[in-house]
């Protein structure tokens, strides 16, 4: 991670941690970078598309970063509202050289973010990033030299901005070619945590035939994730039950992660959705090379439920970007977190949540089966997790008496368990997480190891 990029983009509170001049400063550099880059091998003019969930300060950025990259001479093609997925399918299919999603995911909706896609729809390469890092932070080394202004376009090289909201529309086009069969007969909740799937889940699932019902999918700038959504699911499980539905997802703020309910109002998280989906994979001789790639946050009971059906699994840092990363590498189909980041390498190059929405639906419809049936054979581990908001993320998982209290309960739950601390990579906090077959236990090790981080006076 970077000075001001973490693992999902340059995030913070609105004006605060991320202002609008950083936002003009992106701009200023990417659309010289990459202006630079297309007059180098000939080309025409460079284009960068930029998407923006519901939040307020969504507006301020959106604008900051148009005029930073049109007054650097690049062409700037706006989604407005639109998912994280579908500017990386833009990026990728309509031959854009950046793509640029202004979000703070499932944060509140004070915080706002910026992530960046290469022409590729994939997440930024680590080598751009830190050009954008010295640039903000004074001076770049770019293309042989030294910079600490990107030049400003004039006259006619001067870039403009294209109202594109037709890229947004043919990536729902997408979504629904990708519905192999008709959902007629399903009832299907859908909470779209008044994010950026308010306007694109229910015109999908109606498209394909679903009995649909909504809920967070009045956005008004800021109630985004307030209660609803993905990290709010027990929303989602009363609303399915009292419905009387057969199935719920959940969307984060910017729809690339997916939750499920199934008809009893049970939470399937993105663990259980790639136990499933792998196994129908396998079961139709389509899981190539016969290997899940997972993080280290997956349950046990992922791992022991592939291992019985003969299906291979790796391990990867937290952070859909590095699942995706050694999907590539290793060319695998499947891949994700268990907090719903999955992904479908053939169709998407980062975490899906509508995409994921219609593949779970494609296993149920295919085996006239319930979500709570698919699922059954995974038996999920206890688990316990804090996320701890403290004052300096590294000082904590260094502390020595911090990291006794995780040894201790290491200790304590043996082989049939672990324990893990680490850093979020999105924002100011600590994450302290236990498994064992014990919940009073898991509960217990986690515990101890909270209380000696506010000991030690880290809390923020």
């Amino acid at each position: 991670m970077g000075k001001y990029f973490g693992t999902d983009g340059f995030r913070g509170e609105a004006n605060k941690e991320l202002t609008a001049e950083h936002a003009f400063k992106i701009g200023r550099f990417l659309g010289w970078y990459f202006q630079e880059k297309k007059r180098g091998e000939g080309g025409e003019k460079a284009r960068i598309v930029i998407g923006k969930d519901t939040r307020r300060s969504g507006y301020m950025f959106e604008y900051a970063l148009s005029g930073g990259i049109v007054s650097s001479g690049a062409d700037v093609y706006l989604l407005h509202v639109t998912t994280t997925p579908s500017v990386g399918y833009v990026v990728r299919s309509e031959g854009f050289d950046c793509g640029i999603m202004i979000s703070a995911s499932h944060n509140p909706f004070h915080d706002n973010g910026i992530k960046l896609f290469n022409g590729a729809g994939e997440k930024m390469d680590e080598e751009t990033i830190a050009l954008i890092e010295s640039y903000l932070d004074g001076a770049a080394d770019v293309f042989g030299q030294r910079f600490l202004e990107a030049p400003y376009a004039t006259g006619a090289n001067i870039g403009r901005t294209v109202d594109y909201v037709a890229g947004r529309n043919r990536y729902v086009g997408y979504l629904i070619s990708l519905g192999v069969y008709s959902f007629k007969g399903w009832k299907v909740g859908l909470d779209c945590a008044n994010g950026s799937a308010w306007n694109i889940a229910k015109n999908v699932f109606d498209a394909l035939g679903a009995t649909t019902f909504t809920m967070g999918a009045e956005p008004d700038g800021t109630n985004i994730n307030a209660g609803v959504g993905s990290t709010q699911i027990h929303a989602l499980r009363k609303f399915v039950v009292e419905k009387g539905l057969d199935i719920g997802f959940a969307y984060d703020g910017d729809a690339d992660r997916c939750l499920c309910v199934d008809e009893n109002g049970e939470l399937v998280d993105g663990d259980k959705i790639m136990y499933a989906y792998a196994r129908y994979m396998k079961e139709h001789g389509k899981l190539v090379k016969n290997t899940v790639v997972t993080t280290v946050m997956s349950n046990f009971g992922l791992y022991k439920a592939l291992d019985e059906i003969g299906i291979a699994y790796e391990k990867t840092a937290v952070g859909d970007k590095y699942v995706y990363e050694r999907m590539a590498e290793g060319g695998f189909v499947l891949g994700g977190e268990q907090s719903g980041h999955i992904i479908f390498s053939k169709y998407a190059s980062t975490g899906d949540g509508i995409l994921t929405s219609l593949k779970v639906m494609q296993a149920l419809v295919d085996k006239k089966t319930t979500l709570s049936k698919l699922v059954e054979p995974m038996k999920t581990y206890p688990q316990a997790l804090e996320n701890v908001r403290v004052k300096d993320k590294k000082a904590v998982c260094a502390d020595k008496d911090v990291l006794e209290a995780l040894r201790l309960g290491e200790e304590k739950i043996g082989d049939t368990g672990r324990m893990m601390l680490r850093e979020s990579g999105t924002e100011p906090v600590v994450r302290v997480m236990a498994e064992a077959e014990n919940e009073e236990l898991c509960r217990e090790c986690v515990a101890r190891v909270v209380r000696m981080i506010e000991e030690k006076g880290y809390l923020a």
